[in-house]
């Protein structure tokens, strides 16, 4: 059954050996439209969220095809960030193991953060399969160090979040380099209108591939609590005493934000990790160790480290602050309700966040609200519910004055009389609405 289900594909019987080992039982969707035409040297653009099955989607076809007698660079993976391509090498790496082809091919992970002298050092021999980041492919190559131009397949992996971080400018400098007829995969969660210039620039006749346009995972609760003045590592700290997650990830918007919650938190007694890009290689490679050794029960992260790792096991996403961006509040709760299992999705919002909440509502999503009174979770007025109320409550005051008469000389005390006679003419208002 495990090998079945491939079959249908013109792979190699030792990739069908290699999908088995993987308890792979069928392909997912993207990897049933992906593998066929990849195999094919079909350019692709690929759209699927984090966890869809995508990067054995181009990892299976590509390796298949890898030829040993080849010992030209034949295959380039390209990552926004480190912790995604090391991700994605450990992947290669294991296909390796699994096919018993550690003694033929030769796969290198090209990053920054790492010894330039040693990596080329390395390179004397070229990688079958080069995984890496922009901005060190491009140094090897500029160097003199690594040569693409006889390579067949190109992929660039979260491809808005490299034009995010612009490093779209690098992979075009990389291109100049590659065979113009190069095979080239570009796969992203979205597709933005500012990566078209560049769609239209390298791929020929695309196959486009768009998977699960579900907003967010069906098993997953959306509750927001309004901030009301209070600090977010208040709010968190009274939510934890009720939710008890596995794994909580809580996301800030930026760095420094992410270090002072950080440290609130572990000033009122939460196990909090810490992951964002501003850690260097060491802090964020001990951070990720220890997440993944389960240390903490909580972890602050900024949407950019959060993308490019994998986390396991998250059971609630919190956001301390709600993104400016609707595709960012999805990035960020898709996170969680993984496999078919349950989650929750805790937002901390303000009335700057209305238009956010209301155009994530026009599209499909259902909020409730929520407070935490006396360590318990209370039901709460929506943001429109609240905002209608405070509008009536302002025309009554509006109304009310009206009705107050002015005198006509000013007395001491006049001002209290005025308010007591504001407040009747309230009471009166009231009573007549109700009525009706």
């Amino acid at each position: 059954m495990k090998k079945h289900l491939f079959r249908q594909y013109a792979l190699n019987d030792w990739m069908y050996d290699v999908i088995g080992q993987l308890d792979f039982y069928e392909p997912t969707a993207i990897q049933a439209k992906v593998i066929p035409e990849a195999l094919r040297g079909k350019d692709i653009i690929g759209q699927s969220e984090t966890g869809s099955g995508k990067t054995h989607a181009f990892l299976i076809p590509l390796l298949n095809n890898i030829e040993t007698d080849d010992s030209q660079t034949q295959v380039i993976l390209t990552a926004p960030t480190r912790e995604l391509a090391i991700q994605i090498y450990d992947e290669v790496k294991k296909i390796t193991e699994f096919s018993g082809k550690e003694d033929q091919w030769r796969a290198k992970l090209i990053i920054g953060g790492t010894d330039k002298k040693r990596m080329v050092e390395k390179m004397k021999q070229p990688p079958h399969i080069v995984v890496g980041t922009p901005g060190r492919i491009l140094d090897l190559i500029n160097d003199g160090v690594l040569n693409i131009y006889e390579a067949k397949s190109f992929v660039i992996d979260e491809t808005d979040l490299m034009l995010e971080l612009g490093l779209m400018e690098e992979i075009d400098k990389i291109l100049v380099h590659a065979d113009r007829d190069i095979q080239l995969m570009v796969f992203s969660a979205t597709i933005p209108e500012k990566l078209q210039p560049f769609l239209k620039k390298y791929l020929h006749a695309p196959l486009f591939v768009k998977i699960d346009d579900r907003l967010a995972p069906e098993k997953l609760e959306h509750r927001l609590i309004d901030r009301k003045h209070r600090d977010p590592a208040t709010i968190i700290a009274e939510i934890s005493t009720l939710i008890h997650p596995y794994l909580a990830i809580i996301f800030t918007n930026g760095k420094e934000k992410a270090n002072q919650l950080a440290a609130d938190l572990q000033a009122k007694g939460l196990e909090v990790g810490l992951i964002h890009g501003g850690l260097n290689q060491r802090e964020r490679k001990r951070a990720l160790k220890e997440i993944q050794q389960l240390k903490y029960q909580y972890i602050v992260a900024t949407d950019l480290a959060a993308r490019g790792i994998d986390i396991k096991g998250v059971s609630h996403v919190i956001n301390a602050e709600l993104p400016k961006e609707e595709s960012f509040y999805l990035h960020r709760v898709g996170r969680t309700a993984r496999a078919g299992m349950e989650g929750t999705a805790i937002g901390i919002y303000q009335d700057e966040d209305i238009d956010l909440i209301k155009n994530l509502e026009k599209k499909g999503l259902t909020f409730t609200y929520y407070d935490v009174v006396k360590g318990e979770w209370r039901e709460a007025k929506a943001w429109n519910i609240r905002q209608k109320r405070e509008k009536q409550e302002s025309e009554i005051e509006k109304k009310a004055w009206q009705q107050v008469r002015k005198p006509k000389k000013v007395k001491p005390g006049y001002k209290r009389k005025m308010k007591y006679q504001q407040e009747k003419a309230k009471k009166k208002i009231k009573r007549n609405q109700f009525k009706k």
